[in-house]
């Protein structure tokens, strides 16, 4: 299956990274077992642009996942409760876990929660500051894009679900984050976003009827 025609879509194939196989996630498939590495997302399309990449130091929240001698995951979505954990997302270089307190090891698999400062080559997330444990960290205050409580977005619920379902299917593991339905509109979480995407699904679908989030956030 391809994706669906249009500059918005395309744009989101070619930014976002795999979601996490979470129950009732549209198109998610399991992560591979402890001792087998994740295999490595591709574009949804060859003539889709490059996934971009950020200017200066980012910083994200999520758990941070190494099963064995592969390179560590940062999991910027959902998390499977199983133990070890599972999950999945962008490639995280030059981590050091004996700079990561509160970690935990089982089956070969080795994790933690952690607020990570790094750089984005729209790929790969490398650390450049020593990770932060979440039950330590205070978070930063961020301006959120979403409506302000009380306003509705200009979508009916049909229109949701079917938009819904055009991010989240056909694309094979290039899928967003998470999708979750507003007030007449619906937020989508992708890995980063530079304002660009936002532009194009306003241009696809209308103001306020898609609200993208970054997870990967500038430091100032």
């Amino acid at each position: 299956m391809t994706w669906p025609a249009g500059p918005g879509i395309a744009a989101l194939a070619a930014v976002v990274l795999a979601a996490c196989a979470t129950p009732g996630y549209p198109g998610a498939e399991p992560v591979p077992e402890p001792g087998v590495a994740p295999r490595a997302v591709e574009p949804a399309s060859a003539s889709a642009p490059a996934p971009r990449a950020a200017e200066g130091e980012l910083i994200g929240q999520g758990t941070v996942l190494q099963v064995g001698d592969t390179l560590p995951r940062f999991c910027l979505g959902g998390v499977m409760e199983s133990y070890p954990p599972q999950c999945s997302g962008p490639l995280i270089d030059n981590w050091d876990w004996a700079l990561a307190a509160q970690s935990e090891t089982a089956s070969g698999v080795t994790w933690g929660a952690y607020a990570v400062t790094g750089t984005w080559d729209g790929t790969v997330f490398t650390m450049t500051g020593a990770p932060v444990p979440l039950s330590l960290y205070d978070a930063l205050p961020f301006e959120d894009p979403r409506l302000p409580e009380g306003r509705r977005g200009p979508a009916n619920r049909q229109e949701l679900e079917r938009i819904q379902q055009e991010l989240f299917s056909g694309a094979g593991d290039d899928l967003p984050l998470s999708g979750v339905p507003g007030d007449g509109y619906l937020t989508v979480t992708v890995v980063y976003d530079d304002g660009s995407l936002q532009t194009r699904m306003d241009a696809e679908y209308g103001v306020g009827v898609v609200v993208v989030l970054s997870a990967l956030r500038p430091l100032t």
